[in-house]
This record gives structure tokens, sequence and C-alpha cells, in this order.
């Protein structure tokens, strides 16, 4: 019994895991007949009027109940889904229902794009999603990452262009009409099928079976490779902040806040969301917030120059309509939860910047301020020994040093002044000045005896010249 309890402890926590960070993102456009943007009138056509459908263009049109028309005009390739009880038929003489009645047309979708932020909604939950509660993302997430679970909606089609820099679009799974693709065979099947080139086209495949995001602390959405793809359809606005912000996957510069967070292996990234979610965003000056959350690889670069790698870090975006002031206040209040409880949250450190010109201090600022010296004394070490090691080996040459003025130059003009005349010294010595007062050799025993040294039994008695001759004697 207890070895089964352990088993379904280790499945619930794979299902757990499997389900980390697994977003879905929802197609917004659809081609449904009932939707009446779909309509160049503005309205659903009704018993008067007459239908139009392009001729020349593929269309895949749901078709949720029962309408009147007085005619249609079909395309050459396109098809009708009907739901249930859903069709067509002709009303005898006038609907009064209708007017006068007009020619309205089905607007096309040929140029919809995958790749277009502004075209997906993404929610944590398939419950959030029915209940309009999305999430926020930068450009790059707004689009299906390689981990997120694709949605179009149940009673309706849709026709969406796929084409990318890339031959695939990796996703998670594929809901279409109701029915779940997980399994790269079934869908490459639903694919060839005539409704899935009408809902389907471009130069790119759509795959699915693509794994779930299983590290807690979250994973890169990889749609980077498609940043130009996705910017390309996203139009900048001016902005009237202090210091605009440019956050990592976004397109354009914004007025708000930005939260950089570091963590460690306990961090889970979901868990994080809600708590930020029920935490602060429930406040009522936070009403207008918009905040999104997610792992992204910030590139490293030596003395901010040179490249050497990426680091993964939680980037929190925050946006408001109060030109950042609001932002700024969640970003304060993120930075001071997160330093109050950041060893039980995962979070070794927090910091951010605002449009606004303010920003935080690091947690830990002094450990990285001496880990930064410490790395700037090894690197000037490190080149100290290898231009030692290229010079002796001769890659390196030194330059030829200036030569010194010869010492003998020095003794002939150390007598000469600085107008070229004799040099003063102050005083005549004695003893180097008068050479003339001692002999070369004095001879001791010869028989010219310097007058200036006498030999006595006692000793002999020498006369000191720096002294006055009548005062000091010495004996030797």
């Amino acid at each position: 019994m207890s070895k089964m309890l352990k088993t379904l402890d280790v499945l619930l926590l794979l299902c757990l895991v499997g389900a980390v960070n697994a977003l879905y993102k929802q197609w917004i456009p659809d081609t449904k007949y009932e939707n009446k943007t779909n309509w160049d009138k503005g309205a659903v056509p009704c018993g008067n009027d007459i239908v139009q459908f392009s001729a020349q263009r593929k269309v895949s049109v749901f078709v949720e109940t029962t309408h009147a028309v007085q005619e249609m005009r079909i395309p050459v390739d396109g098809e009708l889904i009907l739901n249930s009880g859903a069709g067509f038929y002709v009303v005898a003489g006038q609907d009064p229902d209708c007017g006068a009645g007009v020619t309205t047309k089905f607007k096309t979708s040929e140029s919809l794009q995958w790749f277009n932020p502004a075209l997906w909604q993404a929610a944590e939950t398939l419950d959030d999603m029915q209940q309009g509660k999305f999430l926020f993302s930068v450009h790059e997430e707004s689009v299906p990452c390689q981990y997120d679970d694709v949605v179009f909606k149940a009673l309706s089609s849709f026709r969406v262009d796929t084409s990318s820099s890339l031959p695939s679009i990796p996703v998670k799974s594929v809901s279409v009409l109701g029915k779940t693709f997980d399994s790269k065979s079934d869908f490459m099947q639903y694919l060839s099928s005539h409704t899935g080139q009408l809902q389907f086209h471009g130069s790119s495949t759509v795959t699915v079976g693509n794994s779930g995001c299983v590290d807690p602390s979250g994973c890169d959405c990889g749609n980077s490779v498609n940043n130009q793809k996705i910017c390309a359809t996203v139009t900048c606005t001016s902005l009237s902040c202090k210091k605009p912000l440019s956050p990592l996957g976004h397109c354009c510069e914004v007025c708000g806040a930005i939260v950089t967070i570091r963590y460690a292996s306990n961090f889970n990234l979901q868990t994080y969301r809600r708590r930020i979610q029920h935490l602060f965003l429930v406040m009522p000056q936070y009403k207008s917030i918009q905040l999104g959350m997610s792992k992204v690889l910030k590139s490293q670069r030596l003395m901010g120059i040179i490249p050497f790698g990426s680091s993964a870090e939680i980037q929190v975006v925050i946006l408001d309509e109060e030109k950042g002031t609001q932002s700024e206040a969640l970003a304060w209040d993120i930075v001071k939860d997160a330093r109050s409880h950041g060893a039980n949250l995962g979070i070794v450190e927090a910091e951010f910047q605002a449009s606004t010109g303010s920003s935080s201090d690091q947690l830990g600022s002094s450990a990285g301020m001496v880990v930064g010296v410490v790395f700037g004394v090894l690197i000037m070490i490190t080149f100290i020994i290898v231009v030692v090691v290229l010079i002796r080996k001769g890659v390196v040459k030194m330059p030829p040093m200036p030569s010194l003025p010869s010492l003998s130059i020095l003794r002939n003009n150390n007598d000469t002044g600085d107008l070229g005349g004799p040099l003063d010294r102050g005083y005549d010595n004695p003893m180097f000045d008068k050479p003339v007062m001692l002999p070369e050799a004095p001879s001791l025993y010869g028989t010219e005896i310097n007058t200036s040294i006498s030999l006595t039994q006692t000793g002999v008695h020498f006369v000191n010249p720096v002294y006055d001759e009548n005062e000091t004697d010495f004996t030797a």
C-alpha cells in the first residue's frame, strides 16, 4: 500500500511539473458566419441580402445556426462547415426584418499572420481563458511559444498564414474545432485534409508533440529567431515618459518599469506569478496595471563590450496608463517583497528600473562589487603574464630604450657650472683642493722627511691640515 501511495505521489508530481508554465494561446480572428466583423457592411446578412464570397479566395467558414438569404455566391475553392442544425433557406417574398436588402461581402483573411502578436490571447488555464482572464506578455511571447498549447475557438473556423524563417513552428498541442491534436502524425494527417489546407497556409508547417516545460523556473520561449517577423507586424507609438525602457522580447520601448530577478534552484515561476497576482494586482491602485512575467536569456558582455554567453533571469514587465508612476510603485513593492521573503521564494537578488529614471539597488550589491574588483584584478594579472610570455618568445618586441649619458661625461663636466665657468663649491677643501700639501708617497725612512710628520719614540705624529697646525696634533 505504501509503495502504491509513493507511486501516486510521483505521478502527481510529474503531472504538476509537466504543467509548469504551460500557457494557452488562443487565436483571436475567425471565419465564423455569425461574426459581424467578418462582413464589409458590419452586419450578418439577412433574408433580403445577397451574400458574396470572393471567387478566387480560399476560405473555410463555420456556420453555427440557420440563416435566410436572397442569394449566395460561393468561391471556387472554399467550404462551409455546418454545425448541427445549421443551414440556409430562401425567404418567399421580402423579409420584413431585413430592410431593402444589400449585397454584403465576406472579408478576406488571407493576410492574417501567425506571428502577429496582436492576434493572440494568453491564459494560464482554460478556465481563465473562458472567463477572459488573459495574461500580458512581451511581443515575442504573445505568439505561441514552443511549450504552449494553441487553441482555435471550438465553434468557428479560421485562416492563418504560418510563413516564417524556419521550416516548422513547434508547439505542444493544437486544438481545432474542439479536437486537440498532440500527436505529430495525427495533426499532419489533419493538415493534409481539405479543411486543414484551407485553415493553415504558408511556407512553414505547425508541428505538435513538443514536450512541455519541465523546469519550475520557466523555459525560454524560443521565438527570438522570428523576432524580425514578429516586429514587422507591430506599430510602435510615441512615448512621453522621461526614460523609455526596452524589455527583452518586446518590439517597442515602453513607459513603466522592469523588475529583474535572479533566482535559486527552489524558485517556481508559476507559483511566483500567482503570488504577485493575489498579493498586488488585486489592489485598487494597481487595477490599470499590465504585468508580464517570464524567463529570458540575457547576453553577458565582458566590460560591457565582449559577449561571452548568456544568463537566465526572470523579467517582470510592468505597464500602466499613468506614464509609469503606478508601475514604479508596484516595482518597489515587488522588490521589497523579494528582499523580505527572497529565501523562501528562491530569489537571490532583485532590482528594477523605471521610465521615470528611478532604479533600485541590487540585493547583495556589496558582494557583487567585491566580485567585480577581484575579477578586474585577475584580468590585469592575466594580461601582464601574457605580455611577458609573448616578449620572451619573441612574438612581441620591446621598443629600444633611450641611451643614458656616459659617466665619463658627467665626470668631465662636474667642475663646470651652468654658464660654462668654474663651479663654485662655496669653500676650499684642504684635503682635495690642495693636493700639494702632502707628498704623493711620503718616506718614513728617507733622508727627506716631511715636516708635517715626525717619528718619535712615542709614535708617529702628523698635523691635520683641516684644523689649525699650531693647535691640533694627532698621535698614531
